[in-house]
């Protein structure tokens, strides 16, 4: 009990016994340097631009003119309601058409597959856990014949 701790320890080699440090040549670092984008401006011209008198335009743009909304009058609730146009409509109904179509011919089509996956997974769960069970009863008849 009154032993002194000793605490592991590695004696090292002193200065002397070291080699010299090899001199390396300081890296010289060039200044890094990078070429400024150049572009030529571009004019924008003022939004009320226009030509001066006596000078003919090529080609006058026409102005187009939203069509008029429709809308459906609901007389019990006094609201009026935008109808869309037929091209909106026919649009619609051709996109969910398309859809629901696509959906069926899928879902008929996958379904077998889908079936026959569920019943292979099914068969490895089974197995795996019949394989289980044999290797605890296995442990257990190991474990009593032991003792």
């Amino acid at each position: 009990m009154g032993d002194e701790l000793i605490l592991p320890s590695i004696k090292l080699p002193g200065p002397d016994l070291l080699p010299p440090a090899i001199e390396l040549p300081r890296p010289i670092l060039e200044v890094p340097t990078a070429e400024l984008p150049n572009y030529k401006p571009i004019v924008v011209p003022p939004s009320n631009l226009q030509a001066p008198p006596g000078v003919e335009s090529e080609g006058e743009e026409e102005k187009t003119t939203q069509p008029e909304v429709r809308k459906l009058d609901i007389p019990i609730i006094n609201f009026e309601m935008p109808v869309p146009s037929g091209e909106v409509v026919v649009t619609a109904v051709t996109t969910a058409v398309v859809a629901v179509a696509t959906t069926t011919v899928a879902q008929s089509f996958f379904e077998p597959i889908k079936k026959k996956v569920q019943k292979f997974l099914q068969k490895k769960v089974d197995a795996w856990k019949k394989n289980r069970q044999k290797k605890k009863k296995k442990k257990k008849v190991k474990d009593s014949s032991a003792n």
